[in-house]
């Protein structure tokens, strides 16, 4: 048997045992280089606020020191929005997960700089995080903010909201949580509510049935300013999980 056969047929045998196998990456790892200051902010913070997928799955009571809302946003960026909303909610645990180091680097920053505290990051992908490391039934939300477009058509399969990850992230909602996401390309809106409206057991919580204006805890990026100063458009959406 050659190196592929053996790889698909590992495939399939995780398949059969239930298993969920991530075969399309949704993101390209661009590394870059790291600032002085993020570089000193992953030093400094990185042991109390950093998280380890090996580590294995999450006892949220003891990474927080508290029982209380958990929201995860899956690609984070800069992380100038998670650090705000945090900053802006104490009473509720936020965790981030990004694969970019830099941006990491730049989300501890500035939760330094603000005095957060109710914040951990991954620096993985979110798909490897949800499945290993958060158990079933415990976050009060989940939001996913501007993700990659994949704009031409051939790269579509790659984008990240597709029926299967919607599935795997309203087991790991419990029941009443949210799933926000929201996005700056028309045609990716479409498609992330033509995904939702399919998806079973999920409200939708927009008053037309398909987006909701910006919330007020969402907070608007200098990007999304100058989007909006040139026409261009934002969709957000908002689903419950029901069951």
């Amino acid at each position: 048997m050659n190196e592929k056969q053996s790889s698909q047929t590992n495939l399939n045998e995780a398949q059969e045992q239930g298993r969920y196998i991530r075969k399309i990456r949704s993101f390209v790892k661009r590394e870059g280089r790291l600032t002085k200051g993020q570089a000193a902010a992953l030093e400094r913070s990185w042991p109390t606020m950093g998280l380890k997928h090996e580590d294995g799955k999450l006892d949220l009571v003891e990474v927080f020191g508290r029982d209380a809302d958990t929201i995860i946003e899956i690609g984070f960026g800069m992380g100038h929005s998670l650090v705000s909303m945090a900053a802006a909610a104490p009473e509720k645990n936020f965790i981030g997960i990004e694969v970019h180091r830099p941006g990491v680097g730049a989300c501890l920053m500035e939760a330094e700089e603000q005095g957060v505290t109710n914040l951990r990051v991954f620096e993985h992908d979110a798909v490897e995080v949800l499945q290993d490391c958060i158990a079933d039934n415990t976050l009060a939300g989940v939001q996913i903010f501007f993700p990659d477009p994949w704009h031409k058509k051939r790269h579509h399969k790659r984008r990240l909201v597709q029926p299967e990850f919607v599935e795997h992230l309203r087991g790991k909602l419990r029941v009443g949580g949210v799933l926000h996401l929201a996005t700056d390309w028309e045609n990716y809106a479409e498609h992330m509510l033509a995904v939702m409206q399919s998806a079973a057991k999920w409200e939708n919580l927009s008053a037309t049935n398909d987006y909701i204006p910006r919330p007020e805890e969402r907070p608007l990026t200098k990007f999304e300013k100058r989007g909006e100063r040139l026409g261009h458009g934002v969709w957000d959406l908002k689903f419950r999980r029901v069951d």
